[in-house]
């Protein structure tokens, strides 16, 4: 299953780095993820989304399979002085090649860890309405709050609604 899978925390990104998380949020987007990109998503701009994601507050991870990044995770650790215990789970993504393997659930499971080691004990998410990911996160314990109808546009230019999940930790 995922045993030849590493999970590995980046913290600055060199260029072959940025490639490979380039060709995967590219082919991501055009499997039709959900992940706030329409396709074709452009080198340029998938380059320009992965050099800006590093920050204080943001942690980013990435699932290694060899050498080849099949994976990632965001964690947002919420800055606001009323939210020390609030963090969000972001753009959780699986190559379409290397799915069904366990990475989710191990990229879930670091974030998740992560952020009950800084004190975070609510989480927070959304995703689209109906995509696979609903059940991961509803398997790993996060309870649907509600929906907001029509909050993305999709490549053939259907509206869907978002899910906002939450989970005590």
């Amino acid at each position: 299953m995922s045993h030849d899978i590493i999970i590995e925390q980046l913290e600055e990104l060199q260029p072959e780095i940025v490639q490979q998380l380039n060709t995967l949020i590219i082919d991501v987007v055009a499997d039709g993820a959900s992940i706030g990109f329409l396709p074709p998503l452009g080198a340029e701009e998938a380059e320009a989304y992965w050099r800006g994601v590093l920050a204080p507050d943001v942690r980013l991870w990435v699932a290694l399979e060899g050498e080849t990044i099949t994976g990632s995770v965001q964690l947002h650790s919420v800055s606001k002085p009323n939210a020390p215990h609030r963090a969000e789970i972001a753009k959780l993504m699986v190559h379409p090649q290397h799915r069904r393997k366990g990475i989710a659930r191990r990229l879930m499971e670091t974030a998740e860890q992560a952020a009950a080691a800084e004190g975070r004990t609510l989480l927070v998410l959304d995703t689209r309405e109906g995509d696979p990911s609903n059940l991961l996160y509803q398997s790993r314990g996060f309870v649907e709050a509600g929906k907001i109808p029509d909050y993305v546009i999709s490549g053939d230019g259907e509206m869907s609604a978002t899910v906002i999940y939450y989970k005590h930790q």
